[in-house]
C-alpha cells in the first residue's frame, strides 16, 4: 500500500506542475477526502498512522490518498489526471517493478475498492513477503530506514552471528571494515550497523570467550575422570606458548575433547617452568589432579621431567615414537640411504620451484599415462612425510626421467639403478606403517587400547624380515622395531597400556598371556577397591533393578496406581531389599573380581564395532567395570590434539597479525577450537 501512495505522489508531481504549488501552500492544511464511509475509515487510519510524519510527508500523503479515492478532490486541487488514468499508470510501473524483481501483485481477498487491487506481493520462492494479510503501514516504511539500536534483539543477534564467524573461521578483526563486507550485510538488512573493529577485539570477542568458558566449566565440573595432551610451540615471530587438552567421557559415553589453555610461557623452558605452568593451568580451569588418568606429550627432556616431578601418569605419544623409529632406522643404515634420499630432496625442490618443470613434468605424465601427481616435499615436523616423498618419486619416475633427459643443467639429478634400488628399499620398510600414526590420532574414538595390539602387529608380522625383503629393508625393519620396544618398555606404561586394552570389549583378555593377565586382574581388582563409592558406582545395581522393575517404595508409577495389583507388584519391593542386603553380605573384593572374571569370560566383538557403544549398552551389566572403563578409554594414544591447537594458532598468529597480543591468541584459539 505505502509503495502505491509514494508512486501516486510521484506521478502526480510528474504530470502536473501545480502539484508542487499544493504541497507547498497546504502545508498546515488537509485535503478534503471522500465523503463514503470507505474514504473516511481510510482517513481516520492514515491520521492515526502517520502522527510521526512532518508536515510535507503528511501533505504529500494526503493529496495522493485524495486522488486515488475520488475525484472530488483532486478537482478542488485543480489536478487534471484523472483517478483511472493514474491507476493505470500505477499499474504499468508495477509491472515493470515485477518484472525487475520476479514477484506479482495480488488483490486483497473480498475486497471491492479499486486500490485493493494492488494490496501486495505474491510470495516468491523464497516466501516473501511472509504474511499478506497485514498490509504495508506508512510508519512501517519509514522505520524500515531505522538503524537498529545497539540494545536490541536484533543488532545483538547479527553482531554476535559476526562475531562467531571471525572467531570460528580465524578471520582478522579488519574485515569488519572492509567496504565489501559492510555492503553485503547490508545487502542481507539494510538497518543494521556493523560495529569497528575496536568493538569487536576489546568487546565482543572477550564477552564470547567468557560465555564458552562458563559453558566448558559447567560442563567438566561433574566429570569423575579425564585425561590431558600438551606440547610447546612457537609462533612466527618466535613467541613461546604451551598448550593443554582435556578428554574425557562423558555420562552417555561420548569421548569429548576440549582445549583449554594456549599458554604464553617467556621464561626458559625448564623442567620447573614447565611443571608450573601445567599446574597452575589445571587449576585455573578447576581440574582435580588426582582426576588426571594420564598426560600424553612426546618425549622432550623437559616435558618428560616436567611431568616426573608433578608426579602425574605418563604416556609418550604413538606417532612421534613412530617417525623416531623411521628416523633412528634410516640413520643406522646411513651410508646407503643419504644419497639416495638426498636425491629424492633435490628432485622436489627443482620441480616445485619452477613452474617450467611442473608444466613439462605435466605433459611427461600424460604421455607416459601417469596419474596427475605433484611431488611431495619431506617436512621434519611432518610425521610420515619420508615415506610420501620416496614413494610419490618412484611413482612418477618415468615422467620424471623424461623430462630430465633434455635437460642438461639438472641431469646429475636423474636416479641410477643403484639409487632405485635403495629407494625401493626404504619403501618397501616404512609403507606397511605409514597408516597407522594418522588411525591412532582421533579425538572422536578411543584410540590408547589399541596401542598394545598395533605395537604387537608391527613387530610380529609388519616389521618381521620377509623372504623377498633385501638386507638394506631388513636392517631398516629391525632397527625401527627396536626402537619402538625400548621406547615401550617401561614397566608403569605396559601397564597403563594393558588395562586400557581388557577393558576394551574388542580384545578382552585375549592380547595378554595367563601370567601378565592375572597380574592386570589383581591391579584392577585392587583399583576398583581404593576408588570412592561415588567413583566405584556403589548402588548402580540398585537403581538400574528399580528402574526395570518399574519404580520404588516411597513413589509408585502412574501405572501402579491405574491398573489392578499384581503378585510381582507386591513382591518386587521385597525381592529388590533382599537383592541389596545380598550384595551387602559379599565383600566388594568378591563382587569386583565375579564382574571382571564374567566381563573376561564374553566373546569380544568385532574389531570394527565402538567400544564405547558396547559399554552404554551395557554399564548395567558391569557396574564397576563400567567405571574403569570411563576411566582409561578417555586417554589419547597420541599428542595429535596439541599440534592440531598450534595448526590453528598458526593460521591465526600469522605475519600478517605478528602484533597480536599472547592473551588474544589464547581467546582466539580457545574459540576457534571450541565454537560448533
Amino acid at each position: 500500500m505505502c509503495h502505491l501512495i509514494l508512486d501516486v505522489v510521484s506521478e502526480v508531481r510528474r504530470t502536473d506542475p501545480r502539484t508542487r504549488a499544493i504541497c507547498c501552500t497546504h502545508v498546515n492544511e488537509r485535503p478534503a477526502f471522500p465523503a463514503d464511509n470507505v474514504g473516511r475509515r481510510h482517513s481516520a487510519c492514515v491520521c492515526e498512522s502517520d502522527r510521526q510524519l512532518d508536515e510535507e510527508k503528511r501533505t504529500l500523503l494526503s493529496v495522493a490518498l485524495s486522488f486515488v479515492w475520488g475525484g472530488g478532490a483532486c478537482q478542488s486541487h485543480g489536478l487534471c489526471v484523472g483517478r483511472r488514468e493514474c491507476l493505470r499508470r500505477l499499474q504499468r510501473r508495477a509491472k515493470r517493478r515485477d518484472a525487475s524483481c520476479d514477484m506479482e501483485l495480488v488483490s486483497k481477498p473480498n475486497a471491492t475498492a479499486a486500490v485493493w487491487e494492488h494490496f501486495g506481493f505474491k510470495p516468491n520462492d523464497r516466501g516473501e513477503p511472509l504474511n499478506l494479510s497485514e498490509p504495508c503501514t506508512i510508519t512501517g516504511a519509514f522505520s524500515r530506514q531505522t538503524k537498529y539500536k545497539q540494545d536490541s534483539a536484533n543488532w545483538c543477534a547479527l553482531t554476535d552471528s559476526v562475531v562467531r564467524l571471525i572467531a570460528k573461521e580465524m578471520l582478522p578483526f579488519s574485515i569488519v571494515e572492509k567496504p565489501a563486507f559492510r555492503r553485503m550485510l547490508q545487502t542481507f538488512d539494510s538497518q543494521y550497523e556493523l560495529p569497528g573493529r575496536t568493538y569487536v577485539s576489546q568487546t565482543a570477542i572477550p564477552q564470547l570467550y567468557n560465555s564458552i568458558k562458563d559453558d566448558i566449566l559447567n560442563e567438566i565440573k561433574d566429570i569423575q575422570f579425564f585425561s590431558a595432551t600438551t606440547d610447546m610451540w612457537s609462533s612466527s615471530n618466535m613467541t613461546p606458548y604451551m598448550s593443554l587438552t582435556i578428554h574425557y567421557i562423558s555420562a552417555d559415553w561420548s569421548l569429548h575433547s576440549k582445549c583449554l589453555e594456549t599458554r604464553y610461557v617467556p621464561d626458559n623452558h625448564t623442567a620447573d617452568t614447565l611443571g608450573e605452568n601445567l599446574k597452575s593451568a589445571v587449576a585455573d580451569w578447576g581440574l582435580d589432579e588426582h582426576k588426571l588418568v594420564c598426560i600424553t606429550t612426546d618425549n622432550g627432556a623437559n616435558i618428560v621431567a616436567a611431568i616426573r616431578d608433578l608426579g602425574w601418569p605418563w604416556l609418550n605419544c604413538f606417532g612421534h615414537n613412530l617417525h623416531l623409529a623411521v628416523s633412528h632406522g634410516l640413520d643406522s643404515n646411513k651410508d646407503r640411504t643419504a644419497r639416495a634420499i638426498g636425491l629424492c630432496k633435490g628432485l622436489v625442490n627443482t620441480f616445485n620451484l619452477s613452474w617450467l618443470k611442473r608444466r613439462d613434468l605435466r605433459k611427461a605424465q600424460s604421455e607416459a599415462n601417469l596419474p596427475q601427481h605433484s611431488l611431495i616435499l619431506d617436512v621434519v615436523t611432518r610425521w610420515g612425510t619420508k615415506q610420501k616423498m620416496v614413494e610419490r618419486v618412484l611413482e612418477q619416475l618415468p615422467a620424471i626421467r623424461r623430462v630430465l633427459v633434455e635437460d642438461k643443467k639438472h641431469s646429475h639429478l636423474n636416479p641410477t639403478w643403484q639409487d632405485v634400488a635403495v629407494l625401493e628399499s626404504i619403501n618397501a620398510a616404512m609403507k606397511p606403517l605409514a597408516d597407522f600414526t594418522e588411525i591412532l590420532s582421533g579425538e572422536k574414538y578411543v584410540t590408547v587400547s589399541s596401542v598394545k595390539p598395533v605395537l604387537e602387529l608391527i613387530k610380529d608380522d609388519l616389521l618381521s624380515p620377509g623372504p623377498d625383503d633385501t638386507t638394506l629393508t631388513v636392517s631398516i625393519k629391525q632397527n625401527m622395531c627396536r626402537v619402538l620396544t625400548e621406547k615401550y618398555s617401561s614397566p608403569a606404561i605396559n601397564v597403563l597400556l594393558r588395562k586400557a586394552t581388557i577393558l576394551d570389549p574388542r580384545y578382552r583378555g585375549s592380547m595378554e598371556e595367563a601370567g601378565a593377565l592375572d597380574d592386570v586382574k589383581h591391579q584392577l581388582v585392587q583399583e576398583l577397591l581404593d576408588l570412592g563409592p561415588e567413583e566405584s558406582g556403589e548402588g548402580t545395581s540398585g537403581e538400574s533393578c528399580g528402574k526395570a522393575t518399574g519404580g520404588n517404595e516411597d513413589e509408585p508409577t502412574a501405572a501402579a496406581l491405574t491398573k489392578k495389583k499384581r503378585l510381582s507388584d507386591l513382591l518386587q519391593n521385597r525381592r529388590a531389599r533382599n537383592l541389596s542386603q545380598a550384595q551387602a553380605a559379599f565383600p566388594k573384593r568378591v563382587l569386583a573380581d565375579a564382574e571382571l572374571t564374567k566381563f573376561l569370560q564374553e566373546d569380544a566383538i568385532d574389531a570394527s564395532c565402538d567400544p564405547l557403544v558396547w559399554w552404554h549398552d551395557n554399564q548395567r551389566r558391569y557396574p564397576l567395570m563400567a567405571k574403569l572403563a570411563q576411566k582409561y578409554m578417555c586417554i589419547c594414544a597420541t599428542s595429535t590434539s596439541s599440534e592440531r591447537m598450534f595448526s590453528t594458532a598458526g593460521n591465526i598468529a600469522t605475519p600478517e597479525r605478528s602484533c597480536l597480543k599472547p592473551h588474544k591468541v589464547n581467546m582466539l584459539v580457545f574459540l576457534a577450537r571450541n565454537l560448533p
